[in-house]
């Protein structure tokens, strides 16, 4: 494990705490900056080995993996026994079901594909960089989807500059196409030149490939980000939860391992390659994936994401209690750790908040004068719940404490008598180097600051968050990267802060 040295860090992410504006259709829109993090993306592909087409499957697929990636969405498709090469795709900003009508999805004829959900977490949120990417080359088409950041990107770009590369995105999924490109020239397969670009790429990824007549998978040797094998009757899929299968009634077959490449073709069915595997207790799963990102209805590596965050919340009944009326969470990711908060104490489990799932990520926002909150206009107390109440209210994560103020804020104007607030995750400390949006330390409201201090600026009446050491027992001992509470990474972090470039 690698400690990030103090050093100060860049301001290259600066641009969280500003309101940024998109001109879409005439129309300014602003994106919402909230104490949360963010989303990542989230991959599928599919291959029917009957020969019918994919597009349908993997545009359901998608709409199940939204809450991975929210700005922009792609599909591509390629018929294995038609001409080889021939790729068709349509990729988009916005939301799965904004970006593709029936129309253009009925256009999207051929019987192997992948998909993409994407959220960037720094610029570059343009339709440039909207997955899948597409490579025609010597050797055929690749079409390739990409969840993760890569943290030696820059050198491999400027690598691939110098050799007369010319990039037309500025994310790292690029560098990893062209890498896999370079590398099929002198492979046999095409699995084996992903082999050999995976000795190169460093960091956190999960690849969903599309070669002219096979489906591959690969997960990076720690696992930082998820992926796994269904199937549906003769149909295969590739996918970044488990329930993406469900949504498309697809059997789980497994998941891909940590540094572990499938190939799926009619001739052998899944083969494995498990050349870049690490020892099972050098695995690095994100544990966010675990608390806040993935779907609670998805299994990751055998673990349930549900019961994950529901022992979180029991934990921090057992190791932080308080008196109280009653216990709430954050929608949506604080309602399962608030049930299990509410299961261990015998205090009974409410609904404090009401949310409005209409609104995105972005929406068009009156002036800066005006006194409309960007959080009450996606959530809202419920007054008749909490009045006159002591309430326990659970949330995630606190990141900079902008939103956390203002939900404390929003509950005793509702009248309640107390507000106690549990996380459900350790404190963040330091920065994500990996596909999180953790940002600079200066950022964080827990640096250098003590519980004591962070619960005067929120405004709660007491504050507590999950013990580190419980982050294991939530995932029944599988292998986890902690860095963002502890400083300790599984592999040595870019000695300088590049994120906000080269990004999934």
């Amino acid at each position: 494990m690698w400690k990030r040295p103090i050093t100060k860090s860049s301001s290259v992410w600066g641009w969280h705490n500003m309101q940024e504006k998109h001109l879409q259709n005439g129309i300014y829109i602003q994106t919402e900056i909230q104490d949360k993090l963010r989303e990542e993306c989230g991959v599928f592909g599919a291959y029917d080995m009957d020969g019918g087409d994919v597009a349908s499957t993997i545009y359901y697929g998608l709409l199940a993996l939204q809450h991975r990636g929210q700005e922009s969405c792609g599909i591509a498709v390629s018929d294995t026994k038609g001409p080889k090469g021939k790729v068709l795709s349509h990729k988009d900003m916005g939301l799965v079901n904004e970006a593709f009508t029936a129309e253009n999805v009925s256009k999207l004829k051929g019987d192997i594909g992948v998909g993409h959900v994407r959220y960037s977490t720094a610029g570059s949120s343009t339709r440039e960089n909207a997955q899948p990417l597409v490579l025609n080359y010597v050797k055929g088409t690749l079409g390739l989807a990409h969840n993760g950041n890569l943290i030696n990107a820059p050198e491999l770009r400027h690598e691939l500059e110098y050799t007369g590369a010319i990039f037309q995105t500025t994310i790292d999924s690029e560098v990893i196409a062209y890498h896999i490109a370079r590398e099929r020239l002198n492979s046999r397969t095409v699995e084996e030149a992903v082999s050999r670009a995976m000795r190169k790429i460093k960091g956190a990824y999960s690849l969903v490939i599309m070669s002219p007549r096979k489906l591959i998978g690969a997960r990076d040797p720690f696992g930082f980000r998820p992926l796994c094998i269904g199937r549906r009757e003769n149909t295969y899929i590739l996918a970044s939860e488990s329930c993406a299968l469900d949504t498309i009634g697809a059997a789980f077959v497994r998941d891909v391992l940590p540094g572990e490449i499938v190939m799926i073709s009619p001739e052998k069915g899944i083969e494995s390659d498990m050349s870049h595997a690490l020892p099972p207790k050098e695995s690095a799963r994100c544990v966010f994936e675990y608390i806040y990102f993935a779907r609670p209805d998805s299994y990751i590596d055998g673990e349930s994401v549900y019961n994950s965050r529901i022992l979180a919340g029991k934990y921090l009944a057992i190791d932080s209690p308080v008196e109280a009326d009653m216990v709430v969470g954050v929608p949506e990711s604080g309602n399962c750790a608030a049930m299990g908060y509410a299961m261990q104490s015998g205090i009974p489990y409410g609904t404090a908040f009401v949310k409005n799932a209409y609104v995105g990520r972005t929406f068009i926002k009156p002036g800066q004068k005006s006194r409309e909150s960007s959080v009450q206009v996606k959530l809202n107390a419920i007054r008749e719940s909490v009045a006159g109440k002591r309430v326990i209210m659970i949330d995630d994560s606190i990141v900079r404490g902008t939103t956390s103020d203002r939900i404390v804020r929003m509950l005793r104007e509702a009248g309640a008598k107390e507000v106690h607030m549990r996380v459900s995750s350790p404190p963040f400390l330091w920065p994500c180097y990996f596909g999180t949006d953790v940002p600079a330390r200066e950022q964080l409201i827990a640096y250098n600051r003590s519980i004591e201090e962070i619960r005067g600026i929120i405004g709660a009446d007491s504050l507590a968050y999950l013990k580190e050491e419980r982050l294991h027992e939530i995932v029944n001992g599988l292998g986890i990267c902690k860095g963002c509470f502890t400083g300790q990474y599984p592999m040595e972090p870019p000695k300088e802060d590049i994120r906000g470039e080269f990004e999934a």
